[in-house]
């Protein structure tokens, strides 16, 4: 009697290409005609499956810019309900703005500008009780990463507030490359000559017409001594206002740094993206490993649904729910269950 083939990498990440509301093992097995629930649930625990896998996959992909950017921010998949899977913690989601349960997730996007494209290219869990590593030395890490192994061309780097911390932004600095950051409103600056310093939240700052279209130069506080920066205050909407610092001393437009602040928002389209196509979120296994090989799946299917999207023009929703019109097309032309009239 022939073995059961044991599942692989490629089949699971084709059932979560397929399936389109139901991403659990249990779903996976009804379906199959090749494997157990059982045979999955030991493939997903005995794998490793690392970041590693999603450069493998996007570096042949990706065309580079000298003006590209690096984005970095995070975003967490939701486990609210869960109260057993490893892995999950209580943190702040910028989608519910409120502390929930779930699984934390660091990105890092590359933008080629020019073209209106951007790739996934590195991500890392944010399990600190596993390795003590903060969310901002997994972005080190790999922005480190991208200088040094990947050697992609990139000119600037946008990050959340979060992220926009002295170590960070120093840090890019020393690499050669600018950055613009939001800055939260109690940041405290110093818009003086530095013959006297006098500290304030940026929030409290006048602005002037001028300083309003193009910035003001400021010393922020804990940077070095004489360290500049660019402020810029943006309004969002009647009740938001960003204020964003840059290293870029060139700019003196708020309208220019408006429109590349505004670049960040696509990593913000990978995280609604990835939720929604990939199942990212919908894990009910308890252990780290499996938790972590799911998530690594997922992120593999968005980048192969990304890439076919530039292929075809597409946009990922229509790759991933034009199987259901393909499945109505058949089912019109054979259905597998009849009408009947009396």
């Amino acid at each position: 009697m022939a073995l059961n083939p044991r599942p692989t990498r490629l089949d699971y990440c084709q059932y979560l290409v397929s399936s389109q509301i139901n991403y659990t093992l249990t779903n996976f097995a009804d379906h199959s005609l090749k494997f157990s629930h059982d045979q999955l649930n030991r493939y997903l625990r005995d794998d490793k499956l690392t970041p590693c896998l999603v450069w493998e996959q996007t570096k042949g992909q990706i065309i580079t810019s000298p003006n590209g950017y690096l984005i970095f921010d995070d975003t967490v998949a939701d486990k609210n309900y869960s109260r057993s899977i490893e892995l999950v913690r209580r943190q702040w989601s910028g989608n519910t703005h409120s502390i929930i349960r779930g699984i934390g997730i660091v990105t890092c996007l590359y933008v080629n500008p020019e073209l209106d494209r951007f790739w996934l290219i590195d991500y890392r869990l944010f399990a600190p009780e596993e390795d003590g590593k903060t969310k901002l030395v997994h972005a080190t890490e790999m922005f480190d990463s991208v200088i040094q192994q990947k050697q992609l061309e990139f000119r600037c780097v946008l990050m959340d507030t979060w992220y926009a911390a002295r170590k960070f932004m120093l840090h890019i600095e020393r690499n050669g490359k600018i950055y613009y950051g939001p800055v939260q409103a109690n940041r405290q600056v110093d818009e003086g000559d530095a013959t006297v310093v006098t500290y304030q939240r940026v929030d409290s700052l006048a602005w002037s017409e001028e300083e309003k279209a193009r910035g003001k130069n400021v010393h922020v506080k804990d940077f070095p001594k004489g360290h500049r920066l660019q402020l810029f205050r943006l309004v969002v909407s009647s009740d938001r206002t960003d204020y964003v610092v840059t290293n870029d001393m060139t700019q003196d437009s708020t309208a220019e740094t408006q429109r590349v602040c505004a670049i960040r928002w696509k990593i913000e389209q990978l995280h609604r993206e990835a939720k929604q196509v990939t199942g990212l979120e919908r894990c009910q296994c308890r252990m780290a490993r499996i938790q972590r090989n799911h998530i690594a799946c997922a992120i593999l299917v968005w980048c192969r649904f990304k890439e076919l999207a530039y292929q075809t023009g597409r946009t990922v929703y229509q790759i991933k729910f034009g199987q259901l019109s393909d499945y109505l097309i058949e089912q019109l032309k054979s259905p597998s269950v009849k009408m009947a009239l009396a």
